[in-house]
């Protein structure tokens, strides 16, 4: 049989790199759900306002909110759990899966933005 070759053979990026994405990602979600970015894009502003569109944008954020939370649990998973951390490979996999998961929350956001649309 032979042995797996070692991954410092191969090209590799810092893991600082998807850590940043994770917090950009993370950081576009909050505005857009909380900061107001996805209900003034969706809903209008000012007199354009519609609130039932604003209603429904709030069930959007509900709905999208859980996924945004596994998000964040499996970034803050990926540096806080010493054998993760450790492992290259396994620390790979988790911040590309939440970064992955941040989108699917952005992705829920967005279609429940367009579905409330007026």
């Amino acid at each position: 049989m032979q042995a797996m070759p070692d991954r410092s053979n191969s090209w590799r990026i810092s893991p600082a790199i998807p850590t940043i994405a994770n917090c950009v990602l993370a950081v576009l979600w909050f505005f857009s759900a909380f900061g107001g970015w996805g209900d003034a894009a969706f809903c209008g502003e000012d007199d354009g306002y519609d609130p039932g569109c604003g209603a429904g944008f709030d069930d959007a954020v509900r709905l999208s909110s859980p996924v945004a939370l596994l998000a964040a649990a499996i970034g803050v998973t990926a540096w806080a759990v010493r054998s993760v951390r450790r492992r290259p490979d396994r620390l790979d996999a988790f911040l590309t899966a939440a970064a992955l998961v941040w989108v699917l929350a952005e992705a829920v956001l967005f279609i429940g933005g367009y579905l409330a649309k007026p």
